[in-house]
C-alpha cells in the first residue's frame, strides 16, 4: 500500500474521495481474485432482496436449502481520505486537541459508512447478519482500532466487521479452508454412496453364485 497515503492522491490541493473509494475497491478486488476461485465470489451483488442497492463485492457461503442455496457476505471498501489526511496532518503537527478531533471525525465517518452498509446490505437470510468493512491501509485500519470501544460498538451495533489488507487476507484464506473442508466432505459422501452401490453390488453378486452353485448342485445329483 505504499503511495496511498501521500501526495499521488492530491487533486489540487485536497484529496480526492472518490479516488480513494476506486483504490479501495481496485485493492480489495485483488485480494479476493488472489485468495478465492472465481466462482466464490461475485461483484455488484444486489444482496437484500427486492432491493436495488448492490454491493461491489459478495462472498457466496453455502447456504441451508440444498446444493445451489447461496448466503451473502457482503464486503465494501471505504477509504475516508481526508479525515485520514487531516489526523495524520494533526499527528505531524505534535497538536494533541486537533489530533482528537481529527480522530473523532473519522470515527463519526467509519460509523455512519458501517451503518449505511448494513441497511443496505444486510438481510438474514439472505445474507449473512454481518457485513465487512474494508479499509486499504494498514495505518488507517491501526487508527481505527485505536479508538477505544470503536470496534466493539461496530460489531455489536452496527453488525459490521472492520478489515485492514492483513486481518482481511488472514479471514479469506480462513474461508478458503473452510471451502475445501466443504468439498472434501462433499466427495467423501459421494465415495461412500459409491461403496454402498458396490455393496449392494456385491451383495447381488453373492445371491447369484448360490443360486449357480445350487443349480450345479442339482445338476449333479
Amino acid at each position: 500500500s505504499p503511495g496511498y497515503g501521500g501526495g499521488a492522491n492530491w487533486n489540487g490541493g485536497a484529496f480526492d474521495p472518490e479516488t480513494g473509494e476506486v483504490l479501495g475497491e481496485v485493492q480489495l478486488a485483488a485480494l479476493l481474485e488472489q485468495v478465492l476461485a472465481r466462482e466464490q465470489y461475485e461483484t455488484n451483488v444486489a444482496t437484500r432482496p427486492g432491493s436495488r442497492e448492490r454491493v461491489e463485492f459478495a462472498i457466496k457461503l453455502p447456504g441451508a436449502g440444498g446444493e445451489h442455496s447461496v448466503v451473502w457476505l457482503p464486503i465494501d471498501a471505504k477509504f475516508p481520505l481526508e479525515d485520514y489526511e487531516r489526523l495524520q496532518q494533526a499527528q505531524d503537527a505534535a497538536d494533541p486537541l486537533a489530533v482528537e478531533v481529527a480522530a473523532k471525525a473519522l470515527e463519526a465517518r467509519i460509523k455512519f459508512e458501517a451503518k449505511s452498509i448494513v441497511e443496505k446490505y444486510v438481510e438474514p437470510p439472505a445474507t449473512t447478519d454481518f457485513a465487512l468493512l474494508y479499509l486499504p491501509l494498514e495505518g488507517l485500519f491501526a487508527e481505527v482500532l485505536r479508538r477505544p470501544g470503536l470496534l466493539d460498538t461496530l460489531q455489536r451495533e452496527f453488525r459490521v466487521t472492520i478489515c485492514g489488507p492483513t486481518t482481511l487476507t488472514a479471514l479469506l484464506n480462513s474461508l478458503q479452508m473452510g471451502f475445501r473442508t466443504l468439498a472434501i466432505e462433499k466427495r467423501s459422501s459421494e465415495v461412500w454412496m459409491v461403496l454402498g452401490a458396490v455393496k449392494t453390488e456385491f451383495s447381488r453378486f453373492g445371491e447369484i453364485l448360490e443360486r449357480v452353485k445350487n443349480q450345479l448342485d442339482t445338476a449333479s445329483t
